[in-house]
């Protein structure tokens, strides 16, 4: 008895004195992570751990609480912390996390305020304080799009915070040009953390609040919790900004996966440890464009679900305690730490490591490093323009209103207060004919009239505006000098402007079950070896995954679509397009740099079409009939056209009457009694067909006024009977209606529908694709200058991923494959001086002035670090590149033929084809390609070949025709069964290369360089103020952020002889060389 007395006198006591409900978690004591750790630091037999107990920290006095040495104590609901305050001022107890600066964690301001005066970034934020409710104030400005604080503007996307840390109601608000909406973020209640509203608009008035700007991360955020300043571990989720389900695995845990923290993110650790004197807290880390931003400091925090964690954080601690209180007593860990002398020795896992030789889990000896799709939109219903000359002052003042009162300029209506203005003019003007016009016929007269009238009909479609799909351009014709209101001078005012209203072409349900599907097929096919695995990668940043998007919304949204089948996300489509998908509409938008060269194609084929003698097919070969100029065109396409314009007819006269009985149907009713007007921004969240407006005989999309409107348009521009003259450009036009109406409005049963479809498909199948060239060396020129940005872009993606590879594999070779992670038995040099006062002068920022390269770089590393193991990722150090790119038509034909056709350059006419004459014949018979329609590049790497073999790279290139079925399909039973849901299946993926071929990335490199924009022609880098000289720091620093961060592109020699430049050079060199990445 008196030796074990003698022990426990030995021993370092640690008072905990927290709420029971902090320590204990759920109906199990002792399965909550505080009792784990404690449970290991009394296994070290050094320590004695006193619980205070809720009724001694809530009644007792604080003179009779228990003595302790060491004292855990921290702030919770309900916690008395000024009793806790005064027990250690007391009894001086070693605290773990200071007392005093706990409250500053309860005011967001404060814990902003504090991480700015420590120069750790945070995002751009502005404050709106209220002393009442509801107070207005003169610094806050809210707008449609944007709110703007002391003359700081925050544009939507923001996010709004309450000044309440315990107030975890956070709103993110959208711009109206994704659709608007607010989504509500809150702690998890079930399986959700946050709520989508699209209805919400206005931001909170009844306290006060935190704007800050909205940071996109890539669909995750990461948990980073500190045992100490030389100890972080750090977890990724699944954003609550993306769709608010919480992934759980079969235990009902929340699904987190470790993540390997940047020098600079472990540098954020320690002065947030410093920032707070909370040794034990977390905090949330955006990662956003290469820079990291602490948005929230949670106090004490510990890691769920990981004994990893659990040993490391009970080691660290146990060296602070005995730093503090018995430096007297060793701090070397035993060989074998105490709570596992009696576990069986684990065999240790066979992992693949990068560039190490191993053979991988794909076969063979190749690893896949990068995949990159460029794919067509979804689904859309057709696309309408209406055009027509205004004289009204109405809509010239409001031309006036939004291009600044300049007279010659033109003005773009798009967002929801615009379009109202123009609604609230159009009502007005509708039932009047346009004034001083005495000499025009009445028949133009009606016409203007109908127009404006459909215009009004497009604006007042769902009660409410969504400008994703639907803009007007207002345009000056003509002008007139006026006299000056205040009679000084002259001035110009506008007569006459041309009005385009631009509708329609919205991604329908079909379209977003289309991407929702194909983003799933990629996930568990085109990454092989992997399975769900491709979410733990995504998760722990080894996949690194970038979507971008042309400036439609319709391909916005299928992008978004597809992301959350890739991702596995759920809930509405608008937040995971903020949060997700970027625009590049210089990359993936217009035909302008091609424009000449269409014109000149489309009346070439105008030619062809139209001209009696066919000779020009008779020219060339018919071993390859894709060379031959008009390639794929009907051989009697100009005894068609007639046809096509009769049936064309039938049907307009079909829905005109249809169109009579709805307008009919209104005047005699007040209001809509059974089915409310189509609203296109609702179906935009729709995945099923739409049930109610099918029953009551209606269309789908759109209302018969406008539906007639699409089918009258088509028949008048198709066929001009007065110049007896056939417009071919409308081809394409008439079998995208056809198709459309045959999928989405079969119930509507018009006569005649599937013949005109027959004929259509027909021309089109001919038509569509001489519009990009009417020969293969056209092709070749008009896709070059369409597809020049995208193409380069696509060369800088592989060889980005190629130096990546190749730099890790040379690191790893020269560590001799030694990337075991240091075990917590290493001694940790714990300095004194972390635990001192805060200085008092502000710390500068380390963002900008920390050097990276200097020699005490080494003793700031933390000792402790999770083994890349516990990811549960079967190679953890592989990283897998994807980027993905949506766009239309125009740039899926473009790209497709310059790889096809590339070799007829004349600096590559000694070279083959990049795709093989097998797939040169398919794509012929092709013709279309289809909604969904993609193109996939997949960069391969070979282990066991030498670095500077050309064959350690491999390209492999595959494509879908996408949706390519007929409506009118009758053998294909998934077809006709996913008809019944008016969609189409995506083909599935055929090969552009012979099978056993090899393209190597360096044969790639030159076929397709011609044609792309130079890497120096892209904008110059934006390397963010924190990763200033990042790039140039010295080769033992990057060697050692290989093991941390394996992400980074150097160049160095293969073999290591004779370096190239030094890797800082190279890194240096690298970043300023392209802005993409």
């Amino acid at each position: 008895m008196v030796g074990e007395e003698d022990g426990m006198k030995n021993k370092v006591t640690i008072g905990v004195c927290v709420m029971e409900k902090k320590v204990k978690s759920g109906s199990e004591a002792f399965s909550g992570p505080m009792l784990q750790i404690l449970e290991r630091l009394e296994a070290f037999g050094e320590f004695e751990i006193v619980h205070f107990g809720d009724k001694v920290i809530l009644e007792e006095p604080i003179q009779s609480w228990p003595i302790c040495q060491c004292l855990i104590a921290f702030h919770s609901s309900g916690y008395p912390l000024e009793r806790a305050e005064a027990y250690a001022a007391l009894r001086k107890p070693f605290l773990v996390n200071e007392l005093g600066q706990q409250r500053l964690l309860h005011d967001r301001r404060k814990v902003y305020e504090r991480l700015e005066f420590y120069g750790i970034p945070v995002p751009r934020y502005a404050l709106v304080n209220r002393e009442s409710p509801n107070e207005e104030l003169d610094y806050f400005i809210e707008e449609e799009d944007f709110v703007e604080v002391h003359g700081n503007r925050f544009w939507k996307p923001f996010v709004e915070k309450p000044i309440d840390g315990d107030d975890h109601s956070i709103m993110i608000y959208y711009p109206s040009s994704a659709g608007g909406g607010m989504k509500e973020l809150f702690r998890k209640i079930g399986n959700r953390s946050s709520e989508f509203r699209p209805d919400v608009r206005r931001v909170r008035r009844e306290g006060s609040y935190i704007y800050e700007e909205f940071m996109p991360t890539g669909g995750t955020d990461v948990k980073v919790y500190t045992v100490g300043p030389e100890y972080a571990h750090a977890e990724a989720r699944k954003s609550p900004v993306v769709d608010g389900v919480v992934m759980r695995n079969p235990d009902g845990k929340e699904v987190r996966y470790p993540v390997l923290l940047t020098p600079a993110e472990k540098q954020m650790a320690r002065e947030v440890f410093s920032a707070f004197g909370q040794a034990v807290c977390g905090f949330d880390l955006l990662r956003c464009d290469g820079r990291s931003y602490v948005c929230d400091v949670n106090g004490w925090s510990f890691v769920k679900n990981s004994h990893k964690y659990y040993d490391d954080a009970a080691c660290v601690l146990r060296k602070m305690f005995l730093d503090a209180k018995a430096p007297h007593l060793s701090s070397t860990l035993p060989p074998t730490l105490p709570w596992k002398v009696n576990e069986p020795v684990q065999q240790s896992e066979g992992l693949t490591r990068q560039g190490s030789g191993i053979i991988g889990t794909f076969g063979q000896s190749e690893e896949l490093r990068c995949v990159i799709a460029i794919t067509r939109h979804g689904d859309r219903t057709p696309k309408q323009k209406v055009k027509l000359k205004v004289t009204e002052e109405k809509l010239l003042n409001l031309m006036l209103k939004y291009n600044g009162g300049r007279p010659r300029a033109e003005t773009k209506l798009k967002s929801a207060i615009q379009l109202q203005d123009l609604l609230d003019a159009t009502r007005i003007l509708v039932p009047r004919v346009r004034p001083g016009r005495e000499s025009d016929s009445e028949a133009e007269d009606i016409e203007h009239a109908e127009k404006l009238r459909q215009v009004k009909a497009v604006l007042e479609e769902g009660g409410h505006f969504s400008g994703i799909y639907r803009k007007v351009q207002l345009k000056p014709l003509k002008w007139v000098k006026v006299q000056k209101a205040n009679g000084e001078g002259e001035e110009e005012r506008p007569t006459e402007a041309l009005m385009v209203l631009k509708y329609g072409g919205v991604l329908t349900h079909a379209g977003r079950k289309q991407a929702e599907e194909l983003g799933r097929y990629f996930r568990n096919n085109m990454y092989p070896g992997e399975g769900t695995g491709l979410l733990r990668l995504h998760s722990t940043y080894r996949h690194d995954l970038k979507i971008y998007s042309s400036d439609e919304g319709r391909v916005q949204m299928s992008a978004a679509a597809f992301a959350k089948g890739l991702l596995d996300l759920e809930g509405q489509l608008t937040p995971i397009l903020v949060s997700l998908v970027s625009k590049d509409s210089s990359m993936l938008d217009g035909l302008d740099n091609a424009s000449i060269e269409i014109k000149e194609a489309k009346a070439r084929l105008n030619e062809i079409i139209t001209s009696v003698s066919k000779s020009v097919h008779n020219n060339s070969s018919r071993e390859k009939p894709w060379m031959v100029d008009g390639a794929g065109l009907p051989p009697n396409a100009s005894e068609v056209l007639p046809k096509l314009v009769k049936l064309t007819k039938k049907v307009t006269e079909q829905v005109r009457l249809l169109a009579i009985d709805e307008d009919e149907d209104l005047a005699e009713s007040s209001s809509y009694d059974v089915i409310l007007p189509y609203d296109q921004a609702k179906a935009l969240g729709k995945t099923h067909i739409d049930v109610d407006r099918i029953a009551a005989g209606l269309p789908c999309g759109e209302g018969f006024l406008l539906m007639f409107a699409r089918w009258r348009k088509l028949e008048r521009d198709l066929y001009n009977e007065r110049k007896e003259r056939f417009d071919i450009t409308q081809i394409p036009d008439v079998y995208d209606s056809c198709k459309y109406d045959l999928l989405h409005n079969a119930h509507l049963n018009l006569d005649g529908l599937d013949e005109l479809f027959k004929v259509a498909q027909l021309l089109a199948d001919g038509v569509i694709p001489n519009e990009y060239g009417i020969n293969a060396k056209q092709k070749l020129k008009i896709g070059s200058k369409i597809a020049r940005r995208l193409l380069g872009k696509i060369l800088i993606d592989l060889r980005n991923t190629r130096e990546e590879a190749i730099s890790v594999a040379e690191l790893k070779s020269n560590q001799d494959n030694n990337i075991a992670v240091p075990a917590a038995k290493e001694e940790t040099d714990y300095h004194s001086k972390a635990y001192g006062k805060i200085d008092g002068t502000r710390r500068a920022s380390f963002t900008s002035d920390m050097s990276m390269d200097q020699d005490e770089d080494d003793d700031k590393e933390p000792k402790y670090r999770l083994d890349p193991k516990y990811a549960n990722v079967k190679t953890p150090e592989r990283h897998v590149r994807t980027r993905l790119y949506f766009t239309s038509e125009s740039h899926i034909h473009s790209l497709m033929n310059v790889l096809r056709y590339c070799n007829l350059d004349e600096s590559l006419q000694e070279e083959p084809s990049l795709v093989c004459d097998n797939a040169l014949d398919r794509l012929y018979r092709t013709k279309e390609l289809d909604y969904m329609s993609y193109i996939v590049f997949r960069l391969f790497e070979n282990t066991e070949v030498a670095l500077e073999d050309p064959k350690r790279f491999r390209i492999e290139m595959t494509f879908s025709r996408g949706a390519d079925l007929s409506p009118l399909e009758s053998n294909d039973s998934e077809a006709a069964s996913l008809h019944q849901e008016h969609t189409l299946p995506i083909m599935g993926p055929e090969r552009l290369q012979d099978v056993g071929s090899y393209l190597t990335l360096e044969m790639m490199e030159k076929m397709i360089r011609p044609f792309a924009m130079p890497a120096e022609d892209f904008p110059p880098p934006s390397i963010p103020q924190g990763f200033s000289g990042y790039f140039s720091k010295s080769a033992a620093v990057l060697e050692r952020l290989v093991n941390l961060w394996p992400f980074h592109k150097h160049s160095s020699n293969s073999n290591g002889s004779s370096p190239r430049k030094s890797r800082g050079e190279n890194h240096k060199n690298q970043a300023e060389e392209t802005s993409y990445t």
